[in-house]
């Protein structure tokens, strides 16, 4: 055996690896981050859009500039537009981020099927109305569910929700934190003037007659009589205040036993209905405020699930409440309608 030395050339061969640069690569998150700053204008509206902050959006921009070896962004801009490059690469963020978000709804859905139990907390203006039918519909679909509700006021079903007492809230308040939740719109509806039957010449001036009777208000503890009241207070409209109460069915009540009048809405009058033959519906005198109820879920949680149950409970308002307001206020159609 030769003992010549071995060439320099071959002398010493690193690992494969021993030296090799690991380059930046393109991950999820920061296409997320390029997609927020390229939608927000701005590195503080992209971490606020994002849940992150300034200095992880600049370092998750600047990998992924390194990672694709261009710039993606004019900073010196504002806002901050996308470069050639960035262009480029925002069309194919945007489909893999589609893509994605279409294998984890697919997930999601898969693992719906063997859901346990689901909770709903409904405004209770809609629960006679909704929450039957959404029962039945869920489990139709997840016979192994045990569904369970709760019935009340609008804050108090957006708290459960937000406690995690509730997976799904139907409801006018929304929560704090809006960004963590999806919140699809179900119905709109402005204020109408309720006064005991007979009480006031709709040919007359309103607003003299209303100051001469008593105003049975809503407490200021739940949000529709802080909508009232608020509203009468922007009006700089003096009312007789007396009475105060939680329940529709009370105030309408006190309004034809006292030969007063309330501010409601559409669904106020449709949950109290046995009392309006005692009652006359009004437009507003002045001009009104508005309310929306929305079907709430946790953003990211039930896949398609809310979106499904948001589309049959606009159909239920459409083919169950529109009616029935339209034959106690016929000549009112433009107080309410179904969201889109």
């Amino acid at each position: 055996m030769s003992d010549a030395p071995i060439p320099a050339a071959h002398a010493q061969i690193p690992a494969a690896h021993a030296y090799t640069k690991v380059s930046p690569e393109l991950t999820l998150r920061g296409l997320r981050v390029f997609v927020a700053l390229e939608e927000t204008g701005s590195v503080g509206s992209a971490a606020a859009q994002i849940g992150g902050s300034p200095s992880g959006v600049s370092q998750q921009i600047t990998a992924l500039e390194q990672a694709v070896g261009a710039k993606l962004f004019d900073r010196r801009s504002r806002p901050v537009s996308l470069t050639p490059a960035g262009q480029i690469l925002r069309l194919h963020a945007h489909r893999i981020l589609d893509a994605v978000s279409e294998a984890q709804a697919e997930l999601a859905e898969r693992n719906l099927a063997v859901l346990p139990r689901l909770s709903l907390a409904v405004i209770d203006d809609l629960d006679a109305t909704l929450t039957p039918t959404l029962v039945l519909s869920l489990q139709d679909s997840f016979r192994n569910c045990f569904v369970e509700t709760y019935s009340g006021r609008s804050d108090r079903a957006t708290e459960k929700l937000e406690r995690r007492e509730a997976d799904i809230a139907i409801s006018a308040s929304l929560p704090a934190n809006a960004k963590a939740y999806r919140a699809s719109p179900l119905l709109w509806e402005s204020l109408v003037l309720v006064a005991a039957k007979g009480l006031f010449d709709a040919k007359r001036d309103l607003r003299r007659q209303l100051a001469a009777r008593p105003f049975v208000q809503y407490s200021e503890a739940m949000p529709i009589g802080r909508l009232v009241a608020q509203h009468l207070k922007r009006l700089k409209l003096e009312v007789e205040r007396r009475y105060a109460f939680e329940s529709s069915r009370s105030v309408f009540a006190m309004v034809a036993q006292a030969d007063g009048w309330t501010l409601a809405t559409p669904l106020n009058l449709i949950d109290a209905e046995r009392f309006l033959p005692g009652l006359e519906v009004f437009p507003s005198p002045f001009p009104t405020v508005s309310r929306s109820i929305y079907l709430i879920a946790r953003d990211g949680e039930l896949a398609r699930l809310p979106e499904r149950l948001a589309a049959d409970c606009r159909c239920l308002l459409a083919a169950q409440v529109l009616p029935r307001f339209a034959a106690l206020a016929p000549t009112m159609p433009e107080v309410i309608a179904v969201g889109d």
